[in-house]
């Protein structure tokens, strides 16, 4: 399986403040993407989940804002090198697989749209792509070129790929069918 790394060049300052569209269906973006007056454009773009990754302190700022309009899931994480995200790579990445079951579109954002949303951004397409680390942050930052998750963040990225490949491979072993099929949208929805 191949990733489309090709970076953006059309990549504008004032674009920190949107979502991008990482793969088909996945977005990432900061908070400002989700906040009351963006509601119009989170369903034109056909939103219906959203992760919402935010420290305890920024809880009264950056919550939920459509409790009735989208299913969300909130992360409490601060964005400090010495947090363990890796413990919520396997409940965001069932989140967004169970968005992609129903035919959903996810919005995964933190207070910026750069740290903790695009770790957990980078740890999905890693497993989704069965992708190296470094090809799954070169494909998000293609598409959200102001990504920059924290030291510790890309330490426990790097840790998590041995993780996942072996889980990979001990559940292509168990089910020689390939542990990639069905469930799993292929590289090719990618480049379509």
């Amino acid at each position: 399986m191949e990733l489309d790394t090709s970076c953006k060049t059309d990549w504008t300052y004032s674009m920190r403040r949107d979502m991008q569209m990482i793969i088909p269906g996945l977005y990432l973006g900061p908070f400002s993407a989700a906040t009351k007056s963006k509601c119009q454009q989170l369903h034109d773009n056909g939103i219906t989940h959203i992760i919402c990754l935010r420290h305890q302190l920024e809880a009264r700022f950056i919550r939920p804002n459509f409790p009735e309009s989208f299913k969300y899931l909130v992360i409490d994480v601060a964005d400090n090198p010495c947090e363990n995200i890796m413990q919520y790579f396997t409940r965001s990445n069932a989140f967004i697989d169970e968005c992609f079951s129903v035919g959903g579109k996810v919005l995964v954002h933190g207070n910026g749209g750069i740290s903790r949303s695009a770790t957990i951004v980078i740890a999905f397409i890693m497993i989704h792509y069965n992708s190296t680390f470094e090809r799954a942050f070169e494909l998000v930052q293609g598409q959200r070129f102001c990504i920059k998750p924290n030291m510790g963040f890309l330490a426990q990225l790097k840790e998590y790929e041995p993780i996942y490949q072996a889980k990979c491979m001990a559940l292509e072993k168990e089910q020689p069918t390939s542990y990639h099929s069905g469930k799993k949208r292929s590289i090719e929805d990618i480049e379509s």
